[in-house]
């Protein structure tokens, strides 16, 4: 990819896509906490890299409907559980994407002089990593109606330090369905195989998941999202960062 603008982006919370309802995102952060081991002896400092940080902080617009903004975020995520977010820059396979498991801290609603009615929502890491940038493997929502093999990722090379993914169902009809990792060296004479460590937990309704395998596991070049279980209509993304 090239230079380009945020246009044509999409945001899911915990299993909303609330892209509708989202007029900006004025934090997707990655950040690292840098420790001061800066010596006497030393005219400039010296640092160590700390833990990891992330955010993802965005303004919305209020949308009581069904399935939208407030219906999702009202109740910050319920008892204290983390929130599952996922920012995509666009909505084409192997476009870059954004995932971090957060707490969402507030709800923030601003009623405008011009009668306009916002709410500031912010989410920080809370799982102990921080924001994971990677590559959509989902051309944004994808609904399958039975059991699909996606479209490949052509990576461009293997990789051999694992691989971290989050998954968004939205809706869902049926028994359950399974949301996995396939890959292959070729696309083509090499038969997709299971990445190890690749599947999520077998959906039955709206949730999000994020998954890592081992940290040295060797994964091929191509991956594609494949879904298996019974069902007639999963509604859904994933986004997955190698390494």
């Amino acid at each position: 990819m090239a230079k380009s603008s945020g246009i044509g982006d999409n945001l899911y919370i915990s299993g909303y896509d609330l892209s509708g309802d989202v007029g900006a995102a004025s934090a997707i952060r990655a950040g690292l906490t840098l420790l001061d081991t800066t010596g006497i002896n030393k005219a400039a400092f010296e640092r160590l890299q700390g833990i990891e940080d992330g955010e993802i902080t965005f303004a919305a617009f209020f949308n009581d409907a069904t399935s939208q903004e407030h219906a999702a975020l009202k109740n910050l995520g319920g008892s204290g559980a983390d929130r599952y977010a996922m920012y995509l820059h666009g909505t084409t396979i192997g476009n870059p994407a954004a995932f971090l498991t957060a707490k969402q801290v507030n709800y923030d609603g601003t009623r405008g002089n011009d009668g306009s009615l916002g709410f500031t929502i912010q989410c920080l890491s809370s799982a102990g990593y921080g924001l994971e940038w990677g590559r959509n493997l989902t051309a944004g929502v994808r609904t399958d109606t039975a059991a699909t093999n996606g479209t490949a990722y052509d990576n461009g090379a293997a990789s051999s330090a694992g691989l971290t993914a989050q998954l968004q169902v939205f809706s869902f009809s049926g028994t359950s369905v399974t949301v996995k990792l396939q890959e292959s060296s070729d696309n083509a004479g090499d038969a997709y195989t299971d990445v190890t460590g690749g599947g999520f937990t077998a959906a039955t309704g709206r949730t999000a998941q994020r998954i890592a395998t081992a940290s040295g596991l060797a994964v091929e070049r191509y991956l594609r999202v494949v879904t298996t279980g019974t069902f007639s209509s999963a509604v859904f993304a994933v986004a997955v960062r190698r390494g």
